[in-house]
């Protein structure tokens, strides 16, 4: 079955299905493919249920380092499933109350730590890497970080709650292989002559929404647009030859120590 290629709602009716044992689920079947939005929500609910016994390697666990993808009662993202929705009786594995998307999710994210930690991640020091991000690297000059910053870029002030190292590390060397389709900016010229530059933040089929170049926000009718384009490349820019190797650790670390709780 090609679980992948399924509508949302036939994926969810599967996973009930699954849950129930009426199908088999076979190991890493849904972690490819996975949308951001998807690994976003996951994170999210990983960080709210689970972040606090497994931490946010996942390896606080005696027997248990989901960056390995090792378990001690899963085998398949069945299994997964069911240890998340009911738990295991006789641990501190307590039972989650989660919509059959946001078990998806959560599957998917755990999943997806393994694949993201390619290699050792060297430590550094979020104060220093804190200093660098402010200055040497002004992602201010783009991106909101706890009430400090520009609102043209997306908001860092979750990073450490939705990110892993080994992600972060990537996006700061190669931003064009880790923009997000929902991050891009568009070009929008009305039919009154208007140009419009910005980082769409919302579509449908008679508005976007954007923050404009000068950070407001704005809602254009496509009725009045003669031109609208989604531009492909990405405006941040790569840090790989800016940071030495001590300093990228350091902002890694940094962006790392972002938690929704420090604000």
């Amino acid at each position: 079955m090609e679980i992948l290629r399924m509508c949302p709602i036939a994926r969810s009716l599967w996973i009930a299905l699954a849950l129930a044992g009426l199908v088999p689920v076979p190991l890493d079947a849904q972690q490819h493919n996975q949308s951001p939005a998807d690994l976003e929500n996951g994170a999210r609910i990983y960080n709210a249920n689970c972040f606090a016994c497994h931490g946010q390697n996942g390896d606080l666990i005696a027997g248990v380092d989901l960056r390995r993808g090792l378990f001690r009662h899963v085998s398949t993202d069945d299994d997964l499933a069911k240890v998340v929705l009911n738990g295991i009786p006789g641990t501190a594995m307590p039972p989650n109350r989660l919509a059959p998307q946001e078990l998806q999710a959560v599957v998917a994210y755990v999943r997806s730590m393994k694949n993201s930690q390619a290699g050792p991640i060297q430590s550094g020091d979020p104060n220093r890497g804190q200093a660098l991000a402010e200055g040497k690297g002004a992602c201010l000059n783009c991106h909101q970080i706890n009430g400090k910053g520009s609102y043209l870029a997306p908001d860092l002030s979750e990073e450490g709650m939705l990110r892993n190292p080994a992600f972060l590390r990537n996006a700061l060397t190669d931003p064009q292989s880790a923009a997000q389709p929902k991050n891009r900016f568009i070009l929008a010229v009305t039919r009154n002559g208007e140009t419009v530059t910005g980082r769409r933040l919302n579509e449908d089929t008679d508005t976007v929404q954007i923050m404009d170049s000068n950070e407001r926000l704005r809602s254009i009718p496509k009725a009045g647009l003669r031109e609208y384009t989604v531009q492909k490349e990405t405006h941040m820019p790569s840090y790989k030859d800016k940071f030495t190797a001590g300093e990228m650790s350091d902002v890694v670390a940094y962006l790392v120590s972002l938690k929704w709780s420090s604000r």
